[in-house]
Formats: structure tokens, sequence, C-alpha cells
């Protein structure tokens, strides 16, 4: 494939930092400002078009990940998700979560108030740079109901073994959560297949969305087995005639979608994420990831290894679309940082250390570039 660069930009220079916001296409801009025209022209917003929002955006889901659209919850956040699992599923006192030390903040705090009721989170602290299905193994006890990690974390880079923990945990009976904001958009899933009961993600990195966008996939007996209150008007109502409006009664057929975000027509958003997927979807899911692991490739192995050392994983399965780097001096990663700024190279500095993340929108002519700006350092 070659850099869908003509889809996106114009960009401000040259940009690496997907894993911290990815780019909106031009296609998603067009969406956006449909979107607004019709609060500048109202007469333009009916229901039909609420209910266009949201079936084509799960539709589009839905074929990202191989899941029903009627499977998909929409969100605001990869948080969204995660918090909808910690207070849905039914967990009681005594029981225990297991977490993972070193993981991103969005995948630990939603289950660190269910001490509250008893409920109680336990750490697993890696020996490497990622959970391994065998740590997972060892930590489970005969209280553990859940396990959540990351995909892809977002510090090393490197990509847990979902297949070998999703196995250790159903072998065990225990709940495996996966958050897969650093994943999905540039490596392939399919949920029909996963050993994974639930997933959580935003939209706003390799899916190439607004920010405030996201979704969540729950298994659908895991979803049945949910119990979170939630009530949205608009979904109980969803399709009512104005004149009923005024009867409250709940439904008891809503599927997923009793557990969408409030506020679910969101159109500024939801219009152009849906775009931007349906470009990852045109591409195809297996040729954007053969894309991005190729810039991955010709970036490790262009990297001066007299100066830097790499960080993240090198090859194999662990490797993700994240590249950690550091500096011999790693006193020097900020400058080097500053330095590809004033390029025009936009690079992420995450606790002290270079992450690079190229998507497809860029070219192997951009990764050259950012090789000669941090191998002349």
């Amino acid at each position: 494939m070659t850099a869908l660069s003509d889809r996106f930009g114009p960009f401000d220079g040259i940009w690496l930092s997907t894993a911290h916001q990815g780019a909106l296409p031009r296609a998603a801009v067009e969406a956006a400002h449909e979107a607004l025209s019709w609060k500048i022209s109202p007469n333009r917003l009916n229901e039909d078009s609420y209910g266009a929002v949201i079936g084509g955006l799960k539709q589009a889901l839905g074929g990202l990940i191989n899941a029903p659209a009627e499977d998909i919850i929409l969100g605001n956040s990869a948080s969204y998700g995660m918090h909808l699992f910690a207070n849905g599923l039914p967990l009681n006192s005594g029981d225990e979560v297991l977490l993972v030390d070193g993981d991103f903040p969005a995948t630990i705090y939603a289950w660190l108030p269910l001490e509250r009721r008893g409920v109680k989170p336990r750490f697993i602290k890696p020996a490497g740079a990622v959970v391994t299905a065998e740590e997972v193994a060892d930590h489970i006890t005969l209280q553990t109901r859940v396990f959540c990690t990351n995909w892809v974390n977002s510090f090393t880079g490197c990509a847990a073994h979902m297949e070998a923990i999703g196995a250790v945990c159903r072998e065990r009976g225990v709940t495996f959560i996966l958050n897969i904001s650093q994943a999905v958009g540039a490596r392939e899933i399919d949920l029909s297949l996963a050993p994974v009961d639930g997933v959580t993600a935003c939209g706003h990195k390799w899916l190439c969305g607004p920010y405030a966008t996201g979704f969540c996939w729950p298994r659908p007996g895991l979803r049945e087995s949910l119990a979170y209150d939630q009530a949205y008007w608009s979904a109980h109502q969803r399709g009512s005639r104005v004149a009923d409006l005024r009867c409250y009664a709940l439904r008891d057929d809503l599927g997923a979608a009793q557990y969408d975000v409030f506020g679910t027509a969101n159109y500024n958003n939801f219009m152009p994420w849906t775009a931007s997927i349906e470009i990852l979807l045109e591409a195809g899911m297996a040729t954007i990831a053969a894309h991005d692991q190729a810039l991955v490739s010709r970036l490790i192995d262009g990297i001066d290894e007299d100066k830097y050392q790499l960080l993240s994983p090198r090859d194999g399965a662990a490797r993700s679309t994240l590249v950690i780097l550091s500096h011999h001096q790693a006193e020097r990663n900020p400058a080097i940082r500053d330095t590809l700024a004033a390029q025009g190279i936009s690079v992420a500095l995450r606790e002290g250390y270079l992450r690079l993340a190229p998507h497809l929108y860029n070219s192997e002519a951009e990764i050259d570039r950012a090789l000669e700006v941090l191998n002349a350092k």
C-alpha cells in the first residue's frame, strides 16, 4: 500500500505521533462541515438523521472488529467502556480484579473505587515490558473474577499476547477485559474468534476520529450479565411518536443500545468518525497493518545503534506500531524531541523516552527524514 497521505492533510510537517492523536482525513472534515450545517440550518435535522448517524457508525465499527453492529456500544472514550464494565459486572465483596502495574491510567482507575464495596483490585508487576500469560496464570486465585489490561502498552510499545492470556482466563473462568486503544486501527482483530470477553477503545488515535469518541464491545453473554442502571430516555423512546413521549415505560429489547453514551446522535463527532473508519475499511485492515509495520521496520532498521537504544520490541508478535527509543545519553532525549519539532517532525516524549508512532498517512520518505534528523544528533 502506498501511503494514504492524499486522503489526509495538508500536514504542517511530519506527524509521527498517532499514539497521541490520529490525523483526521479530509473526508471526515467534510462530514464535520455537513454536521455543522445541520445546526446552521436546523430544518435539515430530523429523527431520521439521528438514526442514520448511530446506525452508520455502529455498522462501520462492527466491520472493523468483525462483530455485529447491534453488539457495539457507542461511547466518548475508552474510559466510558471501562467504567461500564467495572460498575456493571456482577462483582461482590471478596471478589478480586487483577490489573497490571504499568498500564495506562484509563485501564486502571475505573476499578479502584470498587474497593468501597469490598472488591479488591490487585496488581501484577510484570518481570518484563509486558505481562505474560504465565504471570496472569500465576496470579489468579479462587477470588479472581476479572483480568484487565491493555493490548498495547502506551509506555513500552509492547503488545500483550491476547490469545494466550485469553486462553488462561477462559480455562480459569476469569472475565478478560482488554483496552485496545493503542492497537485497533493499526492491527487486525476478529472478535468473533478472539478469546476476549470485552473490549473498549477511544476513537481519536489509530481510528483517526475526533476527540471524545469511543466504543466498547461486550460478548453478548457478558452484556446480559451487566447490572448497570442506565436508562437514557432517547434510547428507550427511539422510534416513538412525539405524542407518546410522556409514556415512561422501560423497554427490555434495547440490547447493546441500552448502554450507549448519552447524546448518542452526536453528529458533530460521530459523522466525521464514521467517515474515518470507512477509509480504514476501504483500504483494508490487513493492508494497513502491513503498511504500518513496514514503516516500523524501516525506522528500527535505520536507527544508529551507536547513538540510540531501542526499548520497544524489535520484532515478533509483541512489536506494535509504537517505537520507543532513547539516546544512550538519556538526558538528551528532550532536546532531541525539540530538534525534531523544529524540523517539523512531531514525536512524543513519554517518561523521558522518544516515542514514534507512524500510521497509514506516513510514507517511507517521511521515516527517512526523521531518521536523518535523529541520527545527526
